[in-house]
């Protein structure tokens, strides 16, 4: 075995050239938004689905639901997976899946193939490409400005939902479903070369180091992805801050994914919106959440991560309070009001949420954060499921939109009682 060692340049020599990272970060970045297709689709699937299959919209909102727990749950795994096969081959892979599983929908003829095909096919291969993909690269390639990385990588999702969702409502409006769900598939598709020629597992690979961060030789890859996604998992339980955490973010992806990602398009069509309005409003909160979240990682870089929280999801829970009232056919001066400050804060929790996972766990602090994200689309599945439930029983949204209200005071609460990790009394030596 041979050590490997760093290229170092001459002693009081500078540079000026781009670090390699960024390059890596930027490869991510449009992986992400490739990728970010599929989850601008089931909003628009529901009303086209009920009116051709007459499923109810509880038998779609239950795929759906499928789809985001199993892209919760995979995460974690797909973490360890990444530490053992590398980035590169996983997310390929990933992004395969989703395309087999989009397209397969094309010929469905019965709820359970929905459930199988979105549900299973494309959940686990969107878990693989979860925000732990963003954690890992952040992780790997980055020792300073990694609050502002997560932002920008968080973003990426927002900015596919930009780009694609506009173009997947005018699919559904004038040529169907089903084209759209072939527009899913090849997006995916297109993005694999682009990950397998581009993208870089470690920084060690070509010999440079992390951002900010001093040479380290790439570790041996990690046998037992499952078996150690699951020990990480039962440390992590049996610690207060992975609860908490694990319950707010439950909270986030209950009254984003699940709440408004699934259900807004078909609430605002109930009150006389065209779903192609009301598909555009998604994409404004996509604008929006793009300048949000990397905002909230610059903040994170800079000020209590825990406070960033109480802030976040208590504004959260008071717009959606509102948002009942200002549902009409027409878009008016409060409804953009509320998409402005709802896309700034729609994932604004993700980059203070992964700052405390790596505080509290260290370098499992990805893989912490995998299952923290695999609560998150739990909650995200609970609500997308009972959110049609609730539409079939009632025949409205209100009273979800309250009770994801009351969901993010709690979450508020919760994001309170977070406590600091005691500094060692070295490392307080040293600052």
């Amino acid at each position: 075995m041979t050590t490997q060692t760093a290229p170092s340049p001459a002693p009081g020599a500078t540079t000026h050239r781009i670090h390699r990272a960024w390059f890596v970060a930027a490869v991510a970045f449009v992986t992400i938004i490739g990728a970010a297709a599929f989850a601008s689709l089931p909003g628009l699937l529901i009303e086209p689905l009920h009116q051709e299959f007459d499923w109810s919209r509880g038998t779609i909102g239950f795929a759906v639901s499928v789809n985001l727990a199993l892209y919760g749950l995979t995460a974690p795994f797909a973490a360890a997976l990444m530490d053992r096969f590398g980035i590169r081959r996983v997310v390929a892979v990933a992004l395969t899946v989703i395309s087999v599983g989009s397209v397969a929908t094309v010929w469905m003829t019965s709820a359970w193939q929905l459930v199988l095909y979105w549900g299973v096919l494309v959940g686990l291969g969107s878990g693989s490409m979860a925000l732990a993909f963003a954690a890992t690269v952040t992780n790997r390639w980055f020792t300073a400005r990694r609050g502002l990385v997560t932002g920008i990588l968080t973003a990426a999702g927002a900015s596919g939902q930009l780009i694609f969702l506009p173009l997947l409502a005018w699919l559904v409006e004038h040529h169907g479903w089903r084209p759209a769900a072939v527009t899913v598939s090849l997006a995916a598709l297109a993005v694999v070369p682009f990950v397998w020629l581009l993208l870089r597992d470690h920084p060690a690979d070509i010999g440079t180091t992390p951002y900010g961060g001093t040479y380290a030789a790439k570790p041996a890859p990690v046998p037992g992805a499952a078996r150690r996604a699951v020990t990480v998992l039962l440390k992590a339980a049996r610690t207060g801050p992975f609860w908490l955490l694990a319950g707010t973010f439950a909270i986030c992806g209950a009254s984003t994914n699940g709440l408004v990602k699934t259900h807004f398009v078909p609430a605002a069509h109930d009150h006389g919106m065209p779903v192609t309005a009301a598909a555009g409003l998604l994409a404004v909160i996509g604008v929006f959440d793009v300048a949000g979240t990397v905002f909230s990682g610059w903040l994170t870089d800079r000020f209590d991560a825990r406070r960033l929280l109480v802030v976040y999801y208590a504004l959260r829970g008071v717009s959606l309070l509102f948002l009942p009232m200002l549902l009409a056919p027409s878009v008016h001066p409060p409804m953009l009001l509320f998409i402005v400050f709802y896309g700034l804060d729609w994932v604004a929790t993700v980059p203070p949420t992964i700052a405390l996972c790596r505080e509290h766990y260290g370098e499992d602090g990805a893989i912490v954060f995998g299952w923290v994200l695999a609560s998150h689309q739990v909650g995200a599945a609970v609500v997308a499921f009972l959110g049609g439930l609730a539409r079939d029983a009632f025949g409205s949204y209100d009273l979800v939109w309250y009770a994801s209200g009351a969901l993010c005071a709690i979450a508020a609460l919760m994001a309170v009682v977070i406590r600091r990790r005691p500094v060692p009394a070295e490392a307080a030596a040293a600052a």
